[in-house]
């Protein structure tokens, strides 16, 4: 069994965690429903997310499931929670508890504030990646899809995040599972204009 936490907070980018537990959560399906995923968040209100969609939280901060992965999603309301030592405390002492910790987009800046992303090499979405590279003890991979160092991972800005969690569904049951998750999720981007017209 592999358990998921997935933070969400105001202002958190929708996709940033939505793309990830969806990988995560057809994962557990082909594998008989026998992980679990929990939303995560401060406390049980609805959360409003950056573009709109209102969620709300199954776990809070002091209430959760012990677990494998943390997952830590960016959007416009992580320069407030950058404030917020309540949230900074929980990322850094769970990150420490965790198999893998890892951070979507500008999720970053959270891990960075927290801890664990001190000394690292990591990525963030590509807006951002001088503004993370000026905080001067991270080393900054701009072009890498999602970059590993140790049990933390990173990804670029927003879609990224399903790559990663594709990664590391494969690092965790092989990576003949994650093809077969890539293959139920239909997930082979071939973006319109970049790609063939379509039929």
């Amino acid at each position: 069994m592999t358990s998921y936490g997935l933070l969400t907070f105001e202002g958190a980018d929708e996709l940033d965690f939505t793309g990830p537990w969806e990988v995560f959560a057809v994962s557990s399906i082909l594998r008989n429903g026998v992980d679990s995923l929990a939303l995560i968040a401060q406390n049980k209100d609805v959360v409003n997310c950056q573009k709109g969609m209102r969620v709300l939280p199954s776990h809070t901060l002091d209430n959760h499931p012990p677990l494998d992965v943390l997952v830590v999603p960016g959007g416009h309301g992580v320069l407030h929670e950058l404030d917020n030592s309540v949230l900074t405390g929980w990322i850094k002492r769970t990150s420490a508890d965790v198999t893998w910790a890892t951070s979507v987009s500008t999720g970053a800046f959270l891990m960075y504030a927290s801890g664990p992303m001190r000394g690292r090499r990591a990525t963030t979405h590509h807006a951002y990646t001088r503004r993370l590279e000026s905080m001067g003890d991270v080393t900054v991979i701009p072009n890498a899809r999602y970059v590993v160092d140790g049990n933390l991972v990173s990804s670029q800005g927003i879609s990224a995040g399903i790559d990663m969690a594709l990664w590391l569904v494969g690092q965790l049951h092989g990576r003949e599972h994650a093809r077969d998750v890539q293959w139920r999720l239909q997930y082979y981007p071939a973006p319109p204009y970049q790609a063939e017209e379509p039929f």
